[in-house]
């Protein structure tokens, strides 16, 4: 009986460091479904970003083309959450989450002209991956190394290949990679950061 109630208690325990996920989640699925199919209210779209309705950088990676494509990115995210979540602190995805974000606004902004606009999850949810993938202390070194670097070929293979087989179809509609690339390199930062943290204070 006591070991059921240590069990049921860690199992418990294991969600709440994830609360930043659920929230992105829920903001993602309301924003989504209140907006309709493509949410031009909300997506990033460069024209009106530069003309002054900056949020957009913001509230374009949580709104979608259209549920199949909501749902997609919602069990990614789900995905991450139950992967990495009893080892990334909220703060620390709070973190991941910034830099991705703020490294997917300044891609596009500065090296995407040509983009006229954008939705999607995914590139926050690559950026998250690579960001707790870094950052995980529980992490085995060698799992560690492989979960970065599949990841990094992944991104690799986008940008000389374009988007991976059926991702389109899934999505129901264009993939834009480079989202994935600066969310990735984002989160690899900001998962960088947090690690060097971590063996700095391990060493005091």
């Amino acid at each position: 009986m006591e070991n059921r109630i240590v069990k049921e208690t860690r199992y418990s325990l294991q969600w709440k460091p994830v609360w930043p996920l659920l929230l992105l989640g829920i903001a993602a699925a309301i924003a989504s479904l209140a907006t309709g199919d493509g949410s031009p209210a909300l997506r990033y779209e460069r024209s009106l970003v530069l003309a002054g309705e900056w949020w957009r950088v913001v509230t374009g990676q949580i709104v979608h083309l259209g549920p199949s494509h909501l749902v997609l990115n919602l069990a990614g995210l789900a995905l991450v959450g139950w992967v990495f979540g009893p080892g990334i602190r909220p703060r620390q995805w709070l973190l991941i989450l910034g830099f991705s974000w703020a490294a997917i606004g300044a891609g596009f902004l500065l090296l995407e002209p040509q983009l006229g606009w954008y939705v999607g999850l995914s590139g926050l949810l690559h950026g998250l991956l690579l960001g707790a993938a870094t950052a995980d202390r529980g992490l085995d070194g060698r799992v560690r190394v492989l979960l970065v670097g599949g990841i990094l070929l992944k991104l690799a293979w986008e940008q000389w290949a374009g988007a991976l087989p059926l991702t389109a179809e899934a999505a129901g509609g264009p993939v834009i990679v480079d989202a994935h690339l600066y969310g990735g390199l984002g989160g690899l930062l900001g998962g960088g950061l947090l690690w060097v943290q971590e063996r700095v204070k391990a060493r005091v």
